[in-house]
């Protein structure tokens, strides 16, 4: 399966939260105030915050066998077959590899360095796709070695659009998908000046 068909399988849930199939599996991320989904073998919560640790939603996708892989903070609002990792850790859930790498704030205080709180960095038929969680512009970016990047782009509790493209130009992945807007903060606009930054640079693929 190429990088292309990959895109195909990920559909963003609004926010920071994502559907992504492949390998016969499907992994939920980050889900907040989530519609129609289906159940998930894996779910991903990237921090504590309620706009991605909302245990109504997670309830929404999770099966009996669903495993959730994150963080200590948001394991003590969930219940369920509950894999905790923290930055550096990494650890196949539902067969699924999964990185756990840093997710911070640098120049305000909403997500700081010391709460050990996540981005991920799954495997999907060879795919390598990061999920960047809550973040600015980090220096561990310079080391991803990745194909799909989902970078949060409405700046106030994370990256500005124009953080985000030099992220990506850091990164350097072949497909970027930007997220973060059009529910607390951030609106299509920042997506838009995002995807037009970066045209000719790498395929930007802005999902409604």
């Amino acid at each position: 399966m190429g990088i292309e068909d990959v895109v195909k399988n990920i559909s963003w849930l609004g926010h920071d939260g994502f559907l992504i199939k492949g390998g016969g599996k499907a992994i939920v991320i980050d889900p907040f105030k989530i519609k129609a989904c289906e159940p998930a073998d894996l779910i991903l919560i990237s921090h504590e915050h309620y706009d991605h640790c909302s245990a109504e939603d997670v309830k929404k996708v999770q099966k009996d066998t669903t495993v959730i892989v994150t963080e200590a903070d948001s394991a003590k609002k969930l219940s369920g077959d509950i894999k905790v990792v923290k930055p550096g850790d990494t650890i196949t859930a539902a067969g699924i590899p999964v990185e756990a790498v840093p997710a911070y704030n640098i120049n305000k205080d909403f997500h700081p360095k010391r709460n050990g709180w996540l981005g991920f960095v799954i495997t999907l038929d060879g795919v390598r796709i990061y999920h960047a969680g809550d973040t600015d512009l980090i220096p561990e970016m310079e080391s991803l070695q990745v194909d799909i990047a989902l970078l949060p782009v409405s700046g106030t509790y994370v990256m500005t659009a124009e953080e985000a493209v030099e992220a990506a130009r850091k990164i350097g992945p072949k497909v970027v998908i930007p997220m973060h807007y059009g529910a607390i903060v951030g609106t299509a606009q920042d997506a838009l000046r995002f995807e037009e930054a970066l045209r000719g640079v790498c395929e930007v693929v802005v999902l409604g």
